[in-house]
């Protein structure tokens, strides 16, 4: 594995390549050696990028583009032939290359950071409004689509800056849960464009019932805590006919007068706490409070009110059916999920039939009457076509990793069984949820670096780690042996 040590010769050969760019290319500015402006811990850079991207990419007739926003990491690039990681942004708004586990690797690779804010999310939106009707170009494969024109874009870009043609660095993709898919989707589609994909938490199953997710919940949980955690669906259930204004205000969810919104917001706050490696939080106080003869569901309240709500910065209205229905553009991207949700994947979080954590009342009847109340048209997720188009668990493809953390729920949707060609990780420790390769422990709040420190069972982490620097330093050296992206 080819070794580089940033600093201040890197900086110095950067600048220097610059002036010999632009004098010999008459570039007005070299922009895609601009050095990052704004840093914190949480971020590596957040200074925007922008280019023309076609809307619909399976039409011969709409030459129609919009502004799509990127970002770029060149601290550690090793100049000419270092590798190109590309991190692919999910279902929300994309501020900046996030300070995770993702940089650790590109210093150690001497790789570029560039990521590509996903259609629609965020900046990058194709129309003034969010309409159903605007909303047709808004897919996986559209996406898929943008991250290949990118690609291309970016390549061709840097082949300018550094005075060359028809040669290709080494691309490598990343992505995490939704973007975790895209990541495995876009080298069985792409193959030729990447040396291999990283599918962290990666939901490649589309799942029409998805009723894995809370059977994940209470074994994560342990018999203790999902035994509280049930009997407190039971008291809610039971409060809701007598004021169910007192209870939501009492979770600080008012505005919640959908009853299927409010049990699903409780079910989203408890299950967080496992999926993003904060049990504690959760678990500790129910259980003391259990204990002490407290009221349970005044304890719960505080939990959902301190931790997911104050703590998480969770708003409550992206639960409110009203407020998916808005079609102004804004940060929040609740609407755009469902569409995807509605239309492609589903996931749809039900109780199972029996043991449930959640309300039965969250059913599959609530989420398609979600759906056509907050579309206005009768759209449905044909999982069927989404598992045909991609393969769900049975992805046919060669140089994806595929990692999962043992107490997330999503895993389930993930591809869980290795082989040689697509191996396979489960880090296994109490607290290790989603995406906690990239992440560290908690996985969310950000750690800085995806530190696995706090992670309890470390070793397991780093060990899964280990394993990943391995396939891309491998799928790395194919692809420089043969001078090309390997397929």
């Amino acid at each position: 594995m080819k070794q580089w040590a940033p600093g201040t010769a890197a900086a110095s050969i950067l600048l220097l390549l610059i002036k010999v760019t632009v004098s010999s290319t008459g570039a007005s500015s070299p922009r895609l050696f601009q050095h990052t402006a704004s840093k914190s811990k949480n971020y590596l850079t957040k200074e925007e990028f922008w280019f023309n991207q076609t809307i619909d990419h399976f039409s011969p007739y709409d030459r129609r583009q919009f502004g799509q926003r990127y970002y770029e990491y060149l601290d550690n690039f090793r100049i000419p032939d270092g590798p190109i990681f590309l991190k692919i942004c999910g279902e929300s708004a994309c501020d900046g290359i996030v300070n995770d586990y993702l940089g650790v690797l590109a210093k150690k690779f001497g790789a570029a950071l560039v990521s590509l804010e996903h259609r629609y999310y965020g900046k990058s939106s194709p129309f003034k409004s969010l309409t159903t009707e605007n909303l047709r170009y808004l897919s996986s494969k559209q996406a898929l689509f943008d991250l290949a024109s990118f690609r291309h874009y970016y390549q061709e870009s840097l082949n300018v800056k550094l005075n060359r043609s028809n040669m290709d660095n080494p691309w490598f993709v990343f992505g995490v849960s939704y973007a975790g898919a895209l990541s495995a989707w876009f080298r069985i589609k792409f193959p030729h464009l990447t040396c291999g994909s990283l599918a962290s938490s990666a939901v490649v199953l589309a799942v029409y019932n998805f009723t894995e997710f809370d059977k994940q919940i209470g074994e994560s949980a342990g018999p203790e805590c999902k035994s509280v955690l049930q009997e407190i669906t039971r008291l809610v259930d039971q409060r809701l006919g007598a004021n169910d204004k007192a209870l939501r205000t009492l979770f600080g969810a008012a505005e919640l007068y959908n009853e299927g919104d409010f049990l699903y917001f409780l079910a989203d706050a408890a299950a967080t706490a496992f999926q993003y490696g904060n049990p504690d939080k959760l678990c500790i106080p129910l259980i003391e409070a259990k204990k002490a003869g407290e009221d349970l569901v005044e304890a719960y309240a505080t939990y959902v009110k301190e931790y997911y709500i104050k703590g998480l910065g969770v708003s409550v209205e992206t639960y409110d059916q009203q407020h998916l229905k808005e079609t102004a553009l804004t940060s929040d991207s609740d609407r755009l999920w469902w569409f995807q949700v509605c239309t492609e994947v589903a996931y749809f979080q039900v109780a199972p039939s029996n043991d449930s954590i959640r309300s039965t009342k969250v059913d599959t009847r609530y989420h398609l009457d979600l759906c056509k109340n907050v579309f206005e048209e009768s759209i449905y997720p044909d999982v069927s076509a989404t598992n045909l188009c991609y393969g769900g668990t049975r992805i046919g493809g060669s140089k994806i990793i595929f990692t999962n953390g043992s107490q997330d729920p999503w895993r389930h949707a993930s591809k869980q069984t290795s082989s040689p060609e697509m191996p396979s990780y489960i880090m296994k420790c109490r607290n290790c949820g989603h995406g906690t390769d990239m992440r560290g422990c908690p996985q969310s709040p950000l750690v800085p670096e995806g530190d696995s420190k706090n992670c309890s069972a470390p070793d397991a982490v780093n060990k899964v780690r280990q394993h990943v620097i391995e396939h891309i330093d491998l799928w790395l050296s194919q692809c420089q042996s043969s001078g090309r992206n390997f397929m």
